[in-house]
């Protein structure tokens, strides 16, 4: 895959900027009416997805100037998928896939962002995207879980690196195996062995990291001979779910999010919440559990010549209404006490938690920035609480929280469920 590929989506914006805003029937606020953070803060075309489309058709037809503006623009973008969405609300083209190459061409080209190399060299050394101390199962000690490498098991629990290294988020490993344990499930962990899954590298423009990765992945899980892999990380849920599949590395391999396979266990009577957790919450759908995790679409044709963009055999779009919204609304209601008000910009049309694509570790003030425009649209609720389902979205809202001194609390999903059993 290349850039190259796209030349006709990025030929086809006609710069109508419907990839800045979600669609106009969704809107519910003025105040939240942005989809894109990039083109919210900085406020200038070329950080829109129709900006950086156009810079794409033009780096086609007469090359590529590398300046300093140009990799501003490149990489001060969560690659979080929702120009792509508002823009598919009309229209029959791709937004992200493009904006994903024209990165993964300044990588290959030698012009990376020095931060984020910094973090794919710690990926080379460590099988980690983040610092690591200790060892990676560390966090299990003591809770007696099968080893999956060794022993036979019906699920793999990929805790993921975040979830694994940092001791803030190493709660959200332990309440997810006890929740696990409590269902009955004949789980382990792949402990020392896991390595990462390679879905952050990819967004950062890393394509031959982030498969080297994923071949890593489906050796351990081939070997062990696992069928079902579960994830609480939404990064590693879209990489394994939809990545994998995009590259023909996924094979039969069943990946679910811990949302699916809680939302499953309840429903099977395998799990019983019965405990009160009195909260009114307002929940945060992650960009790669919802609109970014639909199943990848295999398709082979040809554009037939002529002035429309029509292909043979029809193409079908990803629009982001089969992502993952469901199961964790249908936990929250199962759970005695718990009260949900939503926002403004849900589902498909959620607002970016600010730490995806790279941002987190190249412009942490972006990514600060773009999460308490978040924390914001959920303290408008009147919410006391915001409940996510993915390690990245509330490490960055709790360190955003620190900063500004709000009383808003921050739970990602297993937390609640583990209050509730």
């Amino acid at each position: 895959m290349s850039i190259e590929q796209y030349k006709g989506d990025m030929e086809m914006c006609c710069r109508c900027s419907a990839c800045k805003h979600i669609p106009l029937q969704m809107v519910r606020n003025p105040a939240h009416s942005y989809a894109c953070p990039s083109i919210a803060k900085y406020n200038y075309h070329a950080y829109s997805g129709s900006g950086r489309l156009i810079i794409g058709r033009e780096a086609l037809s007469k090359g590529i100037n590398y300046t300093d503006r140009l990799l501003d623009i490149v990489y001060n973008c969560q690659m979080c998928g929702a120009c792509d969405i508002s823009c598919k609300y009309a229209m029959d083209m791709e937004v992200l896939e493009p904006i994903s190459e024209f990165r993964m061409k300044c990588v290959e080209d030698g012009h990376a962002n020095p931060a984020l190399d910094k973090v794919i060299n710690g990926l080379h050394k460590t099988g980690s995207m983040v610092p690591v101390k200790g060892k990676r199962g560390d966090w299990a000690e003591g809770l007696n879980l099968k080893n999956a490498t060794k022993e036979k098991v019906d699920v793999l629990y990929h805790v993921g690196c975040l979830t694994s290294y940092d001791k803030d988020m190493q709660k959200l490993a332990k309440a997810t195996a006890k929740i696990l344990q409590k269902a009955g499930v004949n789980f382990g962990i792949a402990g020392d062995a896991e390595t990462c899954c390679g879905g952050r590298a990819y967004q950062m423009g890393y394509r031959e990291d982030f498969l080297n990765q994923a071949k890593k992945n489906m050796a351990l899980i081939k070997k062990a001979g696992v069928k079902t892999l579960v994830t609480g990380c939404a990064d590693g849920y879209q990489a394994f779910k939809v990545l994998y599949d995009k590259y023909n590395l996924k094979g039969d391999l069943e990946v679910l999010h811990i949302t699916e396979y809680i939302d499953r266990l309840i429903k099977q009577g395998k799990l019983k919440l019965t405990k009160k957790v009195n909260l009114n919450v307002t929940y945060h759908d992650p960009c790669r559990l919802g609109r970014l995790s639909e199943p990848w679409i295999h398709w082979e044709g040809k554009k037939i010549p002529g002035y429309k963009f029509v292909f043979d055999p029809p193409k079908t779009y990803r629009r982001g209404t089969n992502g993952i919204y469901a199961p964790p609304r249908d936990i929250l209601a199962s759970i005695p006490g718990i009260k949900l008000t939503e926002m403004d910009r849900i589902k498909e049309y959620s607002w970016c938690c600010g730490a995806g694509g790279g941002v987190n570790e190249s412009n942490p003030e972006f990514a600060a920035w773009t999460a308490n425009k978040r924390i914001e649209e959920a303290t408008s609720t009147g919410a006391e609480a915001l409940v996510s389902a993915c390690p990245w979205c509330e490490s960055n809202f709790n360190k955003t929280l620190k900063a500004t001194g709000s009383s808003l609390k921050v739970y990602d999903i297993v937390e609640l469920v583990a209050k509730a059993i």
